[in-house]
């Protein structure tokens, strides 16, 4: 399978003109970090998007409940099922993951490589 498997379902990936875009450099990496696991077999796009369309789904549900103006973040729907997906798949424990990410958020600016 291949990431084509997200197209034309909720859970694809924002494009211009054919390009994946991403506004942030961690967005990138999210989704890279992902494609490498698939490719790695780690999980498949098919479970992948599963978690994904979870993700949006509730963050559509959130955003309604809070009369956010704001769309859903979709590459923060990304990284929430990519989470899912690492924890499920044993690749990390969900604390492990937790601490870790506590400890990259800690860091000071401009120190996210």
């Amino acid at each position: 399978m291949s990431l084509d498997l997200l197209e034309s379902t909720k859970a694809a990936p924002p494009r211009d003109n054919g390009e994946l875009v991403f506004c942030e450099p961690w967005q990138a990496r999210a989704f890279g970090l992902a494609a490498d696991l698939v490719d790695g077999g780690h999980f498949t796009w098919d479970g992948f998007r599963e978690h994904l369309i979870e993700a949006i789904a509730a963050a559509e549900t959130t955003a309604e409940r809070s009369a956010a103006t704001e769309p859903r973040d979709y590459y923060r729907c990304w990284l929430t099922a990519l989470e899912q997906a690492v924890t499920e798949g044993g690749l990390l424990a969900p604390q492990t993951l937790t601490t870790r990410a506590e400890q990259y958020a800690a860091r000071p600016a401009g120190h996210d490589h």
